[in-house]
Parts: C-alpha cells; structure tokens; sequence
C-alpha cells in the first residue's frame, strides 16, 4: 500500500493530481521553485520542497533534486505529471533505483515511444498503421541533412519535418516545394536542439486538412489493456492544441472501435502500463494512421473523465499499486460530451505573445456542467519561466450543443484582469459555424480565422471610454453615491495603449454623457459598487466588472476586455510607442539568431531577430520602415523584457554604413 505521493510538477496538473491523492487518502508533497513559493499547489499540498531557482533545469527537472525531496519526506511514489520529467525514461529508472515507485508506464516503454523514429518504426512490426515517410535505417539514428533531402523525393510534396524527439508542435514544419526543404531542416533542427536538446529528424508525407484523433488507453500490469474513447484535437494552432472535445464529432462507432483497438495493440506491443495515449491523423475518408504514443497524462484528459464518469488519475494510483485495472472494456461507457478549451495568458492581437506580469483578479465562472483546472489565483503573478497557461476551462453537456453554450457562457463570464488572455479568441471558435458543425480540421483556425476580430487589438470606442469615465470619475470626485448635484463638467485624459484621448465628461444626477470630438455617448448609473457596476445603455441595463491599480483600470463588459490609464493628472508621455523603431524583446528569453546587420534596409514586419522564450521561437519584427542603425544583441545572449535588440532609423543606406 502507497501512502505519500510526491508530485513533481507544478500549476494545475500538480493541483489536480494532488485533490484526487488527497480524497484517496494519500499524504501529498509538493515541489517548488523559489519563483513558485506562493503557488496555489504549494498551498494545497501537505508538505512541500523547494528545489531550487526559478530556472526550470535548476528546479523541475533537476532529477535529484526532486528524489532527495522524496527522501526527505518520506514519500512512496511520484507522479510526474505531464511535461517536465514526465516522459523521460532515466527519471523512472532512477526512482525505481530509490526504491520509489514512479507513477507511469516502464521506463523501457518511455524510451521507445519517446522516439518519433523508433516508435514508428514499432507500429510497422506491430501491424498499426502508420503515415508514409522516412525513418531512416532500423538500426543508428539521426539522419543527414542530405539523407532527409534524397528521401523526400520518394515522399513527395507537401511534407512534415518532424523532431523525433519532439512534442507540442516545437521542431516541426510543413513544406511545400523541394526548394523550401533545406531552410526547414535546419529551423526544425534548431528548435529540437533548442527544445528537447536531441535535433534528430524524421520525415512524413502530409495528411492535407486531416483530423487529430486520439484514443485514451490504460493497461495493468496483469496484462489487460483497454481503450476509454477518444478525444478530438484537430483545432490548432502552429500544430498545438486549442481545443479538445469527447466524443469526437467525426468518428463513427465501427471508426472508434477500430481505433481504440489499434491504440490497445501499440500498448501491448510496448509492454505499457498505466495512463497512455495514442495520437492518429484521420484523413477525409476516415482512414487512420499513427502519429505518436505520448507516455503520460494528456492536457485533455478531464473531458474523457467527464464523459466516462472516472477519475484517471484514481486509475493512475491503483495501477501504480499493482491492482487490475478498474473496469473491463465493456463496462465502458460514454455519456454526453465535454469540450476543453486552454486559457492562456498571452495576446492574440500580437501573434500569441505570452503575456507577464500580475494576476490582479482571476474568478472562473461558476455553472451547471463547468469544470475549471487551474494552478493560479488572484494575486499571483505570471512569470516568464513557464508556460502561461491559466487554466483549462471544460463544459459537460447531454449533447455537443449544450456543452458549447456552457462553455461560451464561462468563457464570457470568467473574470481576468491583469494580463491579455485568449478568453475571446477561444469564445469565438467554440462559436464559430464551422467548429458548430462539427467540420473543424487541422487547417480549421489558417482558414476561417486569418481575419477574425479575436486577432486584431482592441481599442475602446466612445462607448467604451464612457464607461471608463463613469468609473473613474465617480474615483476621482470621492463620492460614494452617485447623487442629484448640478451638472458637473469634468476633462479627462485617458492612455488606451494605442492612443491618448481627450474626453469631455458631463455628470447629472446618475447619467454621465461624455464627448470626444464631435462623438457623444450617454450611460446612466444605477448602482456602482467594488468592482461591479450597473449601467443602463440604450434602455438595457448591463453589469459591468473593473478593476482599479493605481492608475490603470481594467474592465470587463459588453463582451469585451480592456485596460486604460488615466493620465489626467499626468505629464505627456514621451513618443516612443509603435512604429519608433525601438524594437524591444516582447518577453524574457535568448536570442537563437540575428538577421540583419547595421546599415541594412529593413520593411516593417519584417523579422528581424529570433527569440526562444518557454521552448518557442519567436519572431521579432520591424515596427517600420528604415534602416538598422544599431543591432545590440547576439546570437546566445539573454535578454529581459522590453529590451532594446535592435534600433531602426530612417535614414537612408549609405556605401560606407554597409561596408560596416
């Protein structure tokens, strides 16, 4: 019998995992950065361990670091949650060699799935099919550039390069043309390097506007092996999940038996144990191949819980403990469907940026059906060491469209003020006709969200400013009732990021009107209180939420999330905003490349150095048109947020300024 599970994780899978040890009796240990010292699983757990500084290869995947907080504890076991070291065959081995046991399958089947190539190369002698490609030679790894290159004229064009160690879309791309190939290779090459510190590569012909199916898989010990339904991944983003549902809309009942039964013989095949998924592209005519195994707890997982009714993690424990697994296949059963989309602290408007900084108010929506996994909290603040993910937000339904209006509804009502979130661009997907229809392949957000609204910045019209005076206008005049006084007639200057405007507010009694230039807008009050407002607009009265920090106000209404600044009282700030030619690191980082040089004529957008921040590659662009005056960085080097990189002027090249 276990008795203390250490889990070596953080965020919302380190929470998750610890309420359900907890309701199974089990005494739970905590890791922590020194950068997560206040973090909510820190809190939810019995006894917790920090294991060093907020750089991640410092901390959580600092092996021993991590066994030695077991030692210390007195923990039995460890779950690894997913990412970190959750799939990393020498960690299992090394708690097995503690005398702990690890919470996942064997190590031998980690390593083996671990590899795009040999995994592949697995399923082929196992009968499971598989996307046409190369993995080069059965025996040896890591093909040459020139090897990928020869094979790729048998694959044909459009065609994926794939990291064989890779994982969340990092070191993959699609091309095109045979002319494309080589300036692939290398990008793939270096963010695998980058990302999984392993730049071995495979090919594989492209399955055009496939479906990203996967099935759920669990076997014992006693070698039983069943398949829980499956799940449907196909709305991404740069080959990263955006939305997840069960059951998939797509899959027919003889398509998921076949499926789940080809997903049971690949864990068979590698002797696995515990909590498994098989990844399969679907092509149009409901042909499936295998795409990977990954060895672990998915993302996803909650919307297969919520519609088979278990606790996969209570499955996780028990066959860690050596017991048989739960139910047999036909004991299975699914009901209603779930959709799981990811909240994330980053900016659509600004290609995903992620977003830093603090977390002033998070309140998830509450509801029939909602299911909210998070690791955050008001308060916290979101850091540029790990990944930016708030929470995942779920919503069960007795059928697709109850589930969709369920999670429209939390999505509009969770309240986020402090940093930009992606809340209404995943409000507009789950919207979204198509996504509606049950239509929505791999090439669904390319296609139908290239121009959406979710992806352009969002700036406050005069109904918007209007609200933003009621608010901080009744801050600034101290009452604490709106009241019947005489018309008051009050300027204000507002920063809304983009630009500064002048407003003119007139107050009467409970009504406010406010102008800017020759536009007019008119609200009245009905009640005003901490953080909620009441207004009547257009005859409709509508509730509002803010919040106020410092200078800046935060806001939430008429389906939409801004900030501005009152600048009032406050002297003109200086003019070095978009288009200066000052291009700053948008996060903290390391720069992979630099390219362009000083005197080199540049067009606005076009990428000028390329930034590693949480695993990804990130572009830098232009803000404009000018020439590079000075590049004040290099490949390799570490920069903070809002760093100079580059300074663009508008002057023109000279023989002289490119010659140096």
């Amino acid at each position: 019998m276990l008795k203390k599970l250490l889990i070596a994780n953080r965020g919302e899978i380190a929470v998750r995992v610890i309420r359900t040890a907890k309701a199974l009796g089990y005494r739970t240990v905590a890791i922590y950065s020194e950068a997560d010292a206040r973090a909510l699983h820190v809190h939810e757990a019995d006894e917790a361990v920090c294991i060093g500084p907020a750089q991640v290869s410092a901390s959580y995947l600092n092996g021993d670091a991590i066994l030695d907080a077991a030692k210390k504890t007195g923990a039995d076991c460890i779950h690894p949650g997913y990412g970190f070291l959750s799939e990393n065959a020498a960690f299992a081995n090394a708690c097995k060699d503690a005398g702990l046991v690890f919470v996942g399958p064997p190590a031998d089947a980690i390593d083996l799935m671990a590899s795009k190539r040999r995994s592949k190369i697995a399923m082929q002698q196992a009968g499971v099919p598989v996307v046409p490609g190369f993995e080069g030679p059965v025996k040896g790894n890591n093909a040459s550039d020139d090897e990928l290159i020869a094979a790729a004229v048998d694959i044909g064009y459009p065609l994926m390069v794939k990291a064989s160690a890779g994982g969340g879309g990092r070191g993959m791309r699609l091309v095109q043309q045979q002319s494309e190939l080589a300036d692939n290779i290398k990008r793939a090459r270096s963010e695998a390097k980058q990302a999984f510190g392993d730049d071995e590569l495979i090919l594989e012909k492209a399955v055009i506007e496939p479906r990203h199916v996967e099935i759920q898989v669990f076997a014992d010990r006693h070698g039983n092996a069943v398949y829980l339904g499956e799940r449907d991944c196909s709305v991404q983003r740069r080959h990263q999940k955006v939305v997840e549902e069960a059951p998939s809309p797509f899959v027919t009942p003889d398509l998921r038996q076949a499926m789940g039964e080809a997903a049971v013989k690949a864990a068979l095949a590698c002797g696995y144990e515990g909590a498994g998924t098989v990844e399969f592209l679907v092509d149009k005519d409901r042909n499936f191949y295998f795409l990977e195994m990954n060895t672990r707890l998915q993302v996803e997982h909650p919307v297969t819980e919520l519609i088979t009714g278990q606790d996969l993690v209570a499955w996780q424990l028990a066959v860690a403990e050596g017991q048989p697994l739960p139910l047999k296949q036909h004991e299975i059963q699914l009901s209603g469907h779930a959709i799981e989309v990811r909240l994330y602290a980053e900016d659509p408007a600004r290609e995903f940026t992620p977003q830093t900084g603090p977390l002033h108010v998070f309140e998830p929506a509450r509801g029939e059906g909602l299911r909210f996994d998070t690791g955050v909290r008001s308060g916290d603040t979101i850091t540029p060491h790990y990944d930016p993910m708030l929470a995942k937000v779920i919503a069960w339904g007795q059928n697709r469209d109850e589930a969709r209006r369920r999670l429209i509804r939390a999505l509009e009502d969770t309240t986020v003020f402090g940093v930009t979130t992606n809340r209404y661009f995943l409000s507009r997907i789950i919207n979204n006709d198509t996504f509606g229809a049950g239509e929505a392949t791999t090439a669904f957000l390319q296609q139908a969200f290239r121009d959406d609204p979710s992806l352009t910045p969002f700036s406050p019209d005069i109904r918007e400013l209007a609200l933003d005076a009621c608010i901080l206008d009744h801050g600034i005049s101290g009452q604490s009732a709106w009241s019947n006084a005489p018309a008051t007639m009050t300027p204000m200057k507002l920063d809304t990021g983009d630009e500064t405007v002048d407003l003119l507010v007139r107050k009467t009694g409970s009504t406010v009107s406010v102008s800017h230039g020759d536009r007019h807008y008119q609200l009245a009050v009905e009640t005003f209180g901490d953080g909620l407002l009441c207004i009547i607009d257009n005859g409709v009265r509508q509730r509002c939420q803010y919040h106020r920090e410092g200078d800046s106000l935060y806001l939430q209404a008429f389906g939409q999330s801004w900030s501005v600044r009152d600048v009032t009282h406050q002297p003109a700030a200086g003019a070095n905003g978009a288009g200066s030619g000052k291009v700053q690191a948008s996060m903290d980082g390391a720069i992979i490349d630099v390219l362009v040089s000083p005197g080199q004529r540049v067009q606005q957008g076009e990428t000028l150095v390329i930034l590693e921040a949480m695993k990804m590659e990130h572009p830098v662009r232009a803000d404009r048109d000018g020439v590079v005056g000075e590049v004040l960085v290099s490949a390799g080097e570490q920069v903070k947020r809002s760093q100079l990189l580059v300074d663009i002027t508008a002057g023109e090249t000279t023989e002289q300024e490119a010659s140096s």
